[in-house]
C-alpha cells in the first residue's frame, strides 16, 4: 500500500524560467505560463502549496492573437456607477501596456483563490522587450514546443 505524497515547504524548490512570447498565440502562452507558476509540471505538485516556479516573459509586445481578436476582443471594466462601463479593445491595451494583456490572460487560467493572486503578483514578471533585470537569478529558457503552437 502506497501513501499519497504531500509536499512540505522544505520539499519545495523554486526555479526561474524565461519564456519568449514572440509569435506565440496568447492563449497557449498563458496556459503554459499558468502551469509553470502553479507547479503542475513537477511531480511534487500539491494544490494547496506554493510549489511553482518564477516565470519571466519577454517580448510581450510581439505576442500573437489569432483571427480578428485585435479588433473584436474587448476588456470590460465597471466603476460601480450607472453607465460607467468601459470597453477597451485589445489593440489599444497591447499598444500602451503589452504586459497587462499577458498578465490578464494568465490570471484567467489560474484558479480564483488567494493563492492564485499571490502567484500572479510574486511569480510572474512580464516585460515588453527582450531585456529583463533578472539575470542574477540565472533563469533557464523554457521553450514552448511547436507541437503546442498551431500555425
Amino acid at each position: 500500500m502506497s501513501k499519497t505524497f504531500t509536499a512540505t515547504p522544505r520539499d519545495i524548490t523554486h526555479q526561474w524560467h524565461v519564456v519568449d512570447a514572440k509569435d506565440v498565440p496568447l492563449g497557449r502562452l498563458a496556459s503554459v505560463v499558468a502551469q509553470l507558476i502553479r507547479g503542475k509540471h513537477k511531480p511534487t505538485f500539491t494544490p494547496h502549496m506554493d510549489g511553482g516556479d518564477f516565470v519571466v516573459v519577454v517580448n510581450a509586445e510581439k505576442v500573437r492573437l489569432s483571427g480578428r481578436k485585435l479588433d473584436q476582443k474587448r476588456y470590460f471594466s465597471h466603476s460601480g456607477y450607472m453607465g460607467n462601463e468601459k470597453h477597451t479593445p485589445v489593440r489599444s491595451v497591447l499598444a500602451k501596456h503589452p504586459e497587462r494583456v499577458i498578465e490578464r490572460a494568465v490570471f484567467g487560467m489560474l484558479p480564483k483563490t488567494s493563492l492564485a493572486k499571490q502567484h500572479l503578483r510574486k511569480k510572474l514578471k512580464v516585460y515588453a522587450g527582450t531585456e529583463h533585470p533578472h539575470q542574477a537569478q540565472q533563469p533557464v529558457p523554457f521553450p514552448i514546443q511547436t507541437s503546442q503552437v498551431r500555425s
